[in-house]
């Protein structure tokens, strides 16, 4: 979380989990280190430093996920040879219970998880891979879990995308997949439907994916995401409504946009 509103988001949670006067065991605590406002750092010095920073501002003796953020746009052999030991190290110092890489294209996974030792990396965190318009995290599931890596599946609002009040400016989808997402949103709006939910929804539905990350900025949205998943659990989907919509973003199934340095 160092690179999310300058920091402001770590300070933030630090003072309300000291508010919080819970015991440390009753919640988890991810944050990430590698990318900053200054740019890309991988580097085993600028990881150290990371760690003990984060943990000033959270106020904690340590995390229980330390992600290395974004590694699409570092050296995926840097992040193999020299970030993974020493996040390993910060691991064994009990900084960190568990550690995770983090970014947007698959195959950065399969090269690291190819190349660092067994239980080198606990967990990956991808986002905009499984959702209503783009489910190619389905195809990596098995592989994963041969490797015992844990799943955190990001953004299944696809960043704004399959929301009514729309995408930000600097979206980097295309306009074909922008287009076809907003007709999405059309479509349910005029059923009396939020896609949000259908969203949700259909995110949560699949138990193989570890947990489903999911921002929200507001207490209504808190409360609407809890009714989404209580209700899922009750009565299930609106599955007539989710095979109108899959029809509509059919043509642009699975398209997603580049991210990261070009040799990755």
């Amino acid at each position: 979380m160092m690179y999310y509103g300058a920091t402001l988001s770590e300070k933030m949670l630090g003072k309300a989990l000291k508010a919080l006067q819970a015991p440390r065991s009753d919640y988890i605590v991810a944050t990430k280190c590698g990318r900053y406002e200054e740019g890309f750092d991988f580097s085993p010095e600028r990881v150290r430093k990371s760690i003990d920073e984060s943990l000033e501002r959270l106020q904690l003796d340590y995390v229980d996920i330390l992600h290395c953020h974004d590694i699409e746009f570092g050296s995926l052999d840097q992040i193999v040879s020299e970030t993974i030991p020493a996040l390993q190290k910060l691991k064994q110092e009990g900084k960190a219970r568990f550690i995770g890489i983090t970014g947007l294209p698959l195959n950065i996974f399969t090269y690291v998880l190819d190349r660092v030792p067994p239980g080198a990396v606990d967990v990956i965190l991808s986002y905009c891979h499984y959702g209503v318009n783009d489910s190619t995290l389905l195809d990596l599931l098995p592989y994963l879990k041969s490797k015992g890596v844990g799943v955190i599946s990001a953004s299944p609002l696809a960043m704004g995308l399959l929301t009514e009040q729309g995408p930000p400016e600097w979206h980097p989808a295309s306009p074909e997949l922008k287009s076809a997402c907003k007709a999405a949103v059309v479509h349910c709006k005029s059923k009396g439907k939020k896609i949000t939910k259908l969203a949700l929804q259909y995110s949560l539905a699949n138990k193989e994916i570890s947990s489903v990350l999911v921002g929200m900025s507001s207490v209504p949205q808190v409360e609407e995401n809890v009714a989404a998943v209580t209700e899922l659990e009750g009565v299930g989907m609106d599955q007539e409504t989710l095979s109108e919509v899959e029809a509509i973003l059919k043509p642009v199934k699975n398209l997603t946009w580049p991210s990261g340095i070009h040799q990755n």
